[in-house]
């Protein structure tokens, strides 16, 4: 299949695909989704994604009712249904219930719905660096649960595409939280600093990833907060996410940043790929000019 796409067990090619119109997604956005990559037909740092949506939906007391073993064998048997073994976006949702539009829980008994897609998306290029402004933090106060509520991210990654940049960073008051879509971290004397994973951030999966490579390559790291000021003075500025494995940042409103330190930028980049490569046996070409 040119891309997949699954509901409650139906699969056809996602333009084919329907959803109820009582999913309670449609009244409420009332579910949370998590996202990785695949290549050969493996999926990147799956246990992880997995273990970050069980949390998700189990803060909001949804009625999920697979193992992860079972979500990990529904998301490979779309993978395989695939026919490119290249790289693809692997995204999965679970919603509340179907049922109509009501406040209150539904009490059908009824598990959450569940749906996936596949698709070929190429991961970004980290040799690349981003354009990227800056937009308050208006979000609620549960970011580190990976909801369907996104308008605040909709509307600030329109504004930097707007403004002929690739990503926003989104900063409550001084204090830096993370990106529209993405996680932010800075470089500044050999150290890699990244924000404290509380609620006003998402866990990242590939922030984690970084933190390990740090731990394994010696680079000293702190998770506290930090400021916007301190993206300016950065030594680096780099963006991170499951489709993009660490990639600097060169330009903030307009002003240059970063390209103080490439050596360790482009050092936690070729670890990461490097990962990628020893998990799926798939070799990326984001490292090429």
């Amino acid at each position: 299949m040119k891309n997949v796409g699954y509901y409650n067990g139906e699969i056809g090619e996602i333009e084919k695909m329907m959803v109820p119109m009582n999913d309670r997604a449609m009244y409420f956005g009332d579910g949370v989704y998590d996202a990785t990559y695949a290549a050969n037909r493996k999926i990147f740092e799956a246990d992880a994604h997995i273990e970050r949506f069980f949390n998700s939906f189990q803060a909001l007391e949804m009625p999920f009712k697979m193992t992860r073993e079972e979500l990990k064998a529904e998301l490979q048997k779309c993978v395989d249904l695939m026919d490119s073994d290249g790289e693809v976006m692997v995204y999965w949702q679970c919603t509340r219930g179907t049922g109509m539009r009501n406040h209150l829980f539904p009490t059908d008994g009824k598990p959450a719905n569940l749906l996936i897609t596949v698709r070929e998306v190429p991961l970004v290029n980290l040799t690349k660096p981003m354009k990227v402004i800056l937009v308050e933090d208006t979000r609620f106060l549960h970011c580190n649960i990976k909801t369907l509520n996104l308008i605040p991210s909709v509307m600030a990654y329109q504004r930097a595409k707007e403004a002929g940049c690739e990503e926003a960073i989104f900063h409550r008051g001084e204090r830096v939280t993370e990106c529209a879509h993405s996680n932010v971290h800075i470089l500044k004397d050999g150290v890699f600093r990244t924000a404290p994973t509380d609620n006003l951030i998402l866990p990242g999966i590939t922030r984690k990833h970084l933190l390990k490579i740090c731990d394994k390559a010696g680079i000293p790291y702190v998770e506290e907060a930090f400021t916007v000021d301190d993206l300016y003075t950065a030594d680096e500025i780099i963006i991170s996410s499951a489709g993009t494995l660490g990639v600097g940042v060169c330009e903030l409103e307009g002003k240059k940043v970063g390209g103080k330190d490439p050596a360790l930028l482009r050092k936690l980049q070729e670890e990461a790929v490097k990962d990628f490569y020893q998990e799926t046996g798939y070799r990326l070409s984001v490292l090429e000019p």
